[in-house]
Order: structure tokens, then C-alpha cells, then sequence
């Protein structure tokens, strides 16, 4: 009976892999990257042959270095688009064809992707630091914040925004990186690590919280406008109840959507901060909005178009369980969304029916942004790769899915039409849209305006009847 409990007892210390110098923060990150690691619990679904409709050329391709553990987005405008690494290189690199323009180190590891905004190159570091450049690569200014940045800073208005790991969000002048103020909340014993950041629209800043909450704050001095819960933490268990949203919300018009990890997706009035509708399905990697149409990654590797007014699932694709999928990127008639052994598989937007298929390399796709051209879109992948590639409707036959710089690469063919499984949706996620209910939890949250290297604790505001997005914004004299 001793044995058997020094047993169990090794055992646990093994799981959370505790050591002297641990601190709480570094075991509960340990603990979810062991419970939740790159490594999906499940083998990934075999591909089925399908018969493409769209070709795919690869316009270029790069290579901007290491990545390490951390998650990159690059940035683009119409004359540069920007990227980063491990290493603390910024590449800034030529749209057209690839090449690179200039390159400057930071001297410490970055940590996120790269924010763009008024002629300023923005990241953060896994020391802390936000670093600003101009266009021409010389260093404008450095900020230290509370802890790494593991999301992209974002540019409002003069404002640099940057989300620390620990779940602060902070205001930086984009003139000098000063301190104009921040916001914080307590967080629940155990999070998701995720490199979730901010959206910043019209003069508000929308962000996701641990438990399902996510929130809307004012850009120019860090006050609360409204908070919204879009998913109830549910089980027994610590793990069973987290409910984090670990993607970005997305604005569209008058609404804000967001999802949850093991929780909801919502929309919400942008307005009031009311959840308008609610469904159970869950992402990690998060979703995107287009004419009246959401589009979702769920966990376990399906996609979902829904209607953005009620939730409800115009189609499902299900062949691609277990991919570990990236968020959608809507590009005309076809979704694109990128996988974890370095696919891009196109869906057709109305159908859902696959419409091509590349391979980039044998990595992870990170991420996908949109392209300078309408019908291009840019992926970045685990091992560093940059990749533009297009794509166009095609009715010559297909050929090989190969592809190399600067060739067409039409996608994998087959002797006949993939036929899409039927789609098996529980009846939970095909429940009417429910309302929930308000939550009764003490606020959590804090703002603090820096003036005159003073701070002022601004008071908690969960009703403010005229400062939601579209409304008029007082001005900071007014408060």
C-alpha cells in the first residue's frame, strides 16, 4: 500500500513537472503545454485525392529563420512585407518577389509577430520588450513591459498596444513607447498559454480572457467599456473548466465575434457588450467573418460556415480531423485554411467542397494573412518558410500537386469527385442559439492612466451608455 502511493505520488510530480526553483506561472505554463502540446492527441486524418477546381501558383518563397516554440504572423502593406524569428531578426522583404530588402536584429528572441501601423514596424520580446522601427529599419524606440509578448503590438491612432503574457494590455505613445496606461485582471489558477493579442476598431480595443470572458476598452486611456462572457467554464474538473479564448475576436460591422476553447462561439453587440447568440463549438485557432457568412476552425480539425445572425451551420467539412488547422482566411469563393504537415487546403465558400490542395513543406502552418492581390494570401510555416501563393478557378485537368517557386502547382487529382461524409453534428451543437445567462462573478479588471509619470486607477465601468464602437467617444477632459 506504501509502494503503490510513492508510485502515484512520483507520478504526479512527473506531470507537473515541478523543480525547486519553479515559480507558479512557469508550472501552470508546463502543466498546459503537457496537457495541451503541439502534439495532436490523435493521429491526423488521411487525405483523400480530390479533384481540383482552382489551380495554385506559388508567386515566391523565403526562408526568415528560426521559430522555436513561438507563433509568427508577418505584416504587409502594398510596398513591404515584414516577419520575424527567434533569433531577433525583423526581414523586411520585397511583396513582388520575395527578396529581402533590409534585415536588423533586435538582440533578444522575439516573441510574436510583427504589428505595422504609420510608417512603424512593431515587436515584442520574450524578455519583455516592445521594439519600434521605421520603414527604413533604424530603432525608434524600446519599451519594457511586465512580461514576454507573445501576440502582435497593434497601432491606433498614436497608440501602441501590446498584450504582455500575463494578460496585461498596455497603451505605449507611438511617438516616444511612454507609458500611457494599462489594463489588467486576476486570471483563473490554470490558462491556456496562447499567443492571443488584441483587435483594435474605431477607437476600441476588443481582447479574449481565461474563463470565456472577453472584453471591449477604450484605445485612449485603457477604461472598461463593457465585458461579455461568451462561454461558462463547465466539468469537474480544473482542466475539464477551462474555457479560454486563445484566437483573436473579429469585427464585422455592427457585432464582434469570438470563440472559445472547449466553450462557445458568440456574437456580441459592440455597442452594449450583449451576446446576441451563442453555439456550442470550440477552436483554439479562431475564426473569420465575410458578407454575412462566419467561418470556423473547430478543435478537433472540421470547418463551419455559419450564418452570422443566428449561428446556424450552412456546412461542414469534416474530412480534415485531427490537422490542427489554422483560423479560416475567406479569399473570394474559396476558404483557406493551413494544417499542421504544412497544407493549404482550399474550400469552396458556398459548398464547402474541397477546391485545391498545395503543400508548402512538411511543417506546420502558423498562420495565414491575406495577400497584396485579392486571390493571394500569405503562410507562414514552423520551420521559418514565407510563402505567396494564388489562386485561380481552372477548369484545364489537374496536375501533380508539387510544386516549386514560381511554377504552377495544380493540386492532388483523382478519377473522381471527393463525396463529403455526411455531417455528424451533435445535437448540442445544433441547438437553437441561447442567451446566456448574465454572470454574477465580482469584476476582475483594472485600468490605470499614466499622466505626468503619476498614475490614475480608473474606477470599474461595466455600463457605459456612450462609449461603445460607433459611438462617439468622449474625450479623456470629459471623464
Amino acid at each position: 500500500m506504501l509502494r503503490t502511493s510513492y508510485i502515484r505520488l512520483f507520478l504526479l510530480l512527473s506531470l507537473f513537472g515541478i523543480t525547486a526553483c519553479s515559480t507558479l506561472t512557469e508550472l501552470r505554463l508546463d502543466f498546459a503545454d503537457k496537457v495541451f502540446g503541439r502534439e495532436p492527441p490523435n493521429p491526423p486524418a488521411e487525405l483523400e485525392d480530390i479533384q481540383a477546381t482552382h489551380s495554385v501558383k506559388m508567386d515566391w518563397s523565403s526562408n526568415t529563420g528560426k521559430t522555436e516554440t513561438f507563433d509568427y504572423t508577418p505584416a504587409l502593406d502594398s510596398t513591404a512585407v515584414y516577419a520575424a524569428n527567434a533569433e531577433g531578426e525583423i526581414s523586411k522583404l520585397d511583396p513582388t518577389n520575395g527578396r529581402q530588402i533590409w534585415l536588423v536584429n533586435v538582440g533578444e528572441p522575439i516573441s510574436g509577430g510583427v504589428g505595422l501601423g504609420a510608417g512603424i514596424v512593431l515587436v515584442g520580446s520574450s524578455k519583455g520588450n516592445v521594439f519600434a522601427y521605421d520603414i527604413s529599419g533604424k530603432q525608434l524606440w524600446k519599451a519594457k513591459l511586465s512580461s514576454e509578448i507573445l501576440s502582435v503590438p497593434r497601432y491606433f491612432d498614436g497608440v501602441v498596444i501590446a498584450r504582455s503574457g500575463d494578460n496585461r494590455i498596455y497603451g505605449l505613445d507611438a511617438a516616444d513607447g511612454s507609458r500611457k496606461w494599462v489594463y489588467e485582471r486576476i486570471n483563473p489558477a490554470l490558462t491556456l498559454r496562447s499567443s492571443v493579442g488584441v483587435v483594435v476598431d474605431s477607437g476600441a480595443i476588443y481582447a479574449g480572457f481565461a474563463g470565456g470572458k472577453m472584453v471591449a476598452i477604450r484605445a485612449d486611456n485603457g477604461k472598461l467599456i463593457w465585458e461579455a462572457t461568451v462561454a461558462q467554464p463547465r466539468g469537474v474538473t480544473e482542466i475539464e473548466r477551462i474555457a479560454d479564448i486563445t484566437s483573436l475576436p473579429v469585427v464585422d460591422g455592427a457585432l464582434v465575434y469570438a470563440v472559445a476553447y472547449q466553450g462557445k462561439i458568440a456574437a456580441v453587440d459592440r455597442a452594449s457588450g450583449r451576446v446576441l447568440w451563442n453555439r456550442d463549438i470550440s477552436s483554439y485557432s479562431g475564426l473569420s467573418a465575410e458578407d454575412a457568412k462566419i467561418f470556423v476552425s473547430h478543435t478537433l480539425g472540421a470547418v463551419y460556415s455559419l450564418d452570422y445572425t443566428s449561428g446556424k451551420t450552412f456546412w461542414r467539412q469534416g474530412a480534415l480531423s485531427n490537422r490542427r488547422l489554422t483560423a479560416p482566411l475567406p479569399m473570394g469563393g474559396v476558404i483557406a485554411v493551413g494544417d499542421l504537415e504544412g497544407y493549404v487546403h482550399f474550400l469552396t465558400r458556398e459548398e464547402g467542397k474541397f477546391a485545391a490542395r498545395v503543400q508548402l513543406d512538411s511543417n506546420a502552418v502558423m498562420s495565414l494573412v491575406a495577400g497584396t492581390k485579392s486571390n493571394q494570401l500569405i503562410a507562414e510555416t514552423r520551420d521559418g518558410g514565407l510563402y505567396a501563393i494564388s489562386i485561380n478557378e481552372n477548369n484545364v485537368k489537374p496536375t501533380p500537386a508539387v510544386s516549386k517557386p514560381d511554377t504552377e502547382v495544380a493540386t492532388e487529382p483523382a478519377p473522381a469527385r471527393l463525396t463529403l461524409p455526411e455531417p455528424e453534428i451533435s445535437p448540442s451543437e445544433m441547438q437553437e442559439p441561447a442567451v446566456p445567462e448574465s454572470s454574477n462573478e465580482p469584476n476582475s479588471e483594472r485600468s490605470i492612466l499614466f499622466q505626468n509619470k503619476d498614475s490614475i486607477l480608473l474606477p470599474d465601468s461595466n455600463n457605459q451608455d456612450n462609449s461603445g464602437p460607433g459611438i462617439r467617444l468622449p474625450s479623456p477632459e470629459q471623464q
